[in-house]
């Protein structure tokens, strides 16, 4: 989930990115069951995007949270993004309309045995997918594929905990789904050819382009941007330099759009904390170490822009560093 750069004349780096561009990969072989409906488990940030990407490509989703509100939020988000699109010339109202009436919304699980893939998108705990999984499986049919929009955690092990780790597989979306251009996928141990076939067919057919990660902690991406967040969160702890003295020495540096510690803010402290737990837990070394400062902030409830304060305060426009 890298927002890593954004283009054209707004400042609201949630509105317009721009990717790196990399080879698509061709697939092996073809599979003979396309992915007609697809589950999307979690109407947060990640979810609403899997699913806005699913439905403007033409396919149905069934979204479903435990929260009827956090449908209701799910769905004016996809709203607004859709209308962004139209803005910026991408789809069209024709799209739009058509993209809304294939997404239903679920409280509950009941409706996922429609599906032929099922996506889990909740929160970058393990233990909290795991108990996730043994709720979902009587609810799916025995061919049902079962991915995870994990962004660190080992496939393979996730897999176990399933009942079915043949079709388990990792399918990591980037964050804004419907702007960035990346997914990782990733095998577990168990994974067989046809779920990974079928799921790299579906992520051509969202039009993103591929890059396969073995089942390493963090994969690809995270594995080296968190890190790097990680030391800036050092910088700042060993007294270095101030938060704007950070992000500006990267922005204007190294050409990076977004400093490290804005975009920690944009990816959630919690979430940059956890990747470096699983990091430094899988990998066993000390360079993997989350920063205690990081940990403080997440002790105190200071996550970014979801709870309006992390490393800059969202009070304020623009926002203001708070060191």
């Amino acid at each position: 989930m890298l927002p890593f750069a954004w283009i054209g004349r707004h400042h609201d780096p949630q509105q317009e990115y721009i990717v790196m561009s990399v080879e698509p990969l061709p697939l092996s072989e073809a599979t003979s069951d396309p992915i007609r409906k697809i589950g999307v488990v979690g109407a947060g940030l990640m979810g609403n995007g899997i699913a806005h990407v699913c439905a403007l490509a033409g396919i149905e989703v069934v979204l479903t949270d435990i929260r009827a509100e956090a449908l209701d939020r799910a769905m004016t988000t996809i709203r607004v993004n859709l209308d962004r699109q139209i803005k910026a010339g991408l789809t069209t109202e024709q799209q739009k309309a058509a993209a809304l009436t294939r997404i239903v919304t679920a409280v509950g699980y009941d409706r996922l045995s429609e599906c032929d893939l099922v996506v889990e998108a909740i929160t970058e705990k393990e233990e909290a997918k795991k108990a996730l999984y043994k709720l979902l499986a009587p609810h799916m049919k025995p061919d049902c594929i079962l991915a995870t929009n994990t962004s660190s955690i080992s496939i393979t092990r996730l897999g176990a905990s399933t009942d079915r780790p043949e079709k388990f597989i990792g399918l990591h979306f980037m964050n804004p789904v419907p702007v960035m251009k990346l997914v990782e996928i990733i095998r577990g141990i168990a994974t067989d050819d046809r779920t990974f076939a079928a799921v790299s067919a579906l992520a051509q057919r969202l039009d993103k382009t591929i890059s396969v990660a073995e089942d390493f902690p963090a994969f690809i991406v995270n594995r080296i941007l968190v890190p790097m967040i990680n030391e800036a969160v050092f910088a700042l702890y060993e007294g270095v330099a101030t938060v704007s003295g950070i992000d500006t020495a990267m922005r204007l540096g190294a050409s990076h759009r977004m400093g490290p510690l804005e975009l920690a803010d944009f990816i959630g402290l919690d979430t940059c904390l956890s990747i470096m737990q699983v990091l430094y837990d899988g990998l066993s070394d000390s360079k993997y170490r989350p920063c205690p400062l990081l940990v403080k902030y997440v002790e105190a409830g200071w996550l970014g822009r979801k709870t309006g304060r992390g490393f800059y305060d969202y009070a304020h426009t623009p926002p203001r560093p708070t060191r």
